[in-house]
């Protein structure tokens, strides 16, 4: 899926593989994780694949930079994947698979456990609304605001996502918390 979105991004303009990044953590990486190595990875595979060229660019002083393009073939198969069918809602979880398997592990254990869960929930949704994604700037780049509405619309699943992930881990804990001091009364 990561290359998908390094083509969504190409086929809104060239980039060098550091504004492919940069882009990419400031507007998807709060629904989708990459590293820095995984996407210029990716890039070299989509070169192969004939969806992505590259360009290099001598620069005075500095070191020469890469400049790369989605191909005809790169945006057949962007949109290919795009009306690809894939609403199916439930995909793979390992959060949710570590989850049923729990009862493995001490009830306070799992009370630290969904403590930090929730803990991250936290910091991701309060990062999400102290530096929201700039789906204006965007859209500018691509001067599409039908295009920025899409984006907008993501930005509020990652919201709502992260909301629901806090609202979920705090919840266990607290069923968890019950649990400890019914057996403590015991």
């Amino acid at each position: 899926m990561l290359k998908h979105g390094i083509l969504g991004l190409l086929n809104y303009g060239s980039m060098t593989g550091y504004e492919i990044n940069r882009t990419f953590k400031d507007s998807l990486s709060y629904f989708w994780n990459a590293q820095t190595s995984q996407i210029y990875r990716e890039l070299q595979t989509l070169k192969k694949n004939g969806w992505a060229e590259d360009q290099t660019i001598e620069q005075n002083g500095k070191p020469d930079k890469k400049l790369f393009s989605i191909t005809e073939s790169g945006k057949a198969e962007l949109n290919r994947w795009l009306v690809e069918d894939s609403t199916e809602f439930a995909g793979r979880s390992s959060l949710l698979m570590k989850t049923f398997f729990r009862g493995e592990r001490s009830i306070e254990e799992n009370i630290e456990y969904f403590d930090k869960l929730a803990v991250a929930g936290a910091n991701f949704l309060k990062a999400l609304q102290t530096e929201p994604p700039d789906v204006d700037a965007y859209a500018s780049r691509v001067n599409d605001p039908q295009k920025a509405l899409y984006w907008k619309m993501t930005v509020e699943y990652g919201v709502m996502y992260a909301q629901m992930h806090l609202r979920w881990a705090e919840n266990c804990k607290r069923e968890l918390e019950e649990l400890a001091n019914e057996h403590s009364v015991d």
